[in-house]
């Protein structure tokens, strides 16, 4: 397996079980995973720490996870962001889209195959440019 525990991510999803599964899915994977209950804590994170993808739940307390993507963008430019939602009928907003978003970045819960999940992190993480 190799070692991607240079790609820092961040899970964002108020459900402590979700955060907790998927965060030690991805540490078994070799990633560096963090996890936030919230986009406000999440947000508060990224003043401090740098995370090159976001696994983001569109339904959060408080600010939504796409308005955490829009504010998270403009703290970290080059971070990249996967959403995670139980909503069949999502689309993707324009503005999502014009910050580069594709289709092919949202998954629905459950995600019964994690390594398309791992796939596209590392994908994601290909595109990212340097500082």
């Amino acid at each position: 397996m190799s070692d991607y525990s240079s790609i820092r991510i961040l899970v964002i999803d108020d459900e402590p079980a979700i955060c907790a599964s998927l965060s030690a899915f991805l540490e078994d994977y070799g990633f560096d995973a963090s996890t936030a209950e919230s986009a406000e804590e999440a947000l508060d994170l990224m003043k401090s720490n740098q995370y090159d993808i976001c696994i983001v739940d569109l339904r959060l307390p408080g600010m939504s996870g796409e308005e955490m993507i829009v504010k998270a963008r403009v703290l970290q430019p080059n971070q990249r962001h996967i959403i995670y939602t139980g909503s069949i009928s999502y689309n993707l907003s324009d503005e999502l889209k014009e910050l580069g978003m594709r289709p092919e970045h949202v998954f629905l819960k459950p995600i019964r195959v994690l390594t398309l999940l791992v796939k596209c992190i590392k994908e994601l993480a290909a595109e990212q440019q340097p500082d």
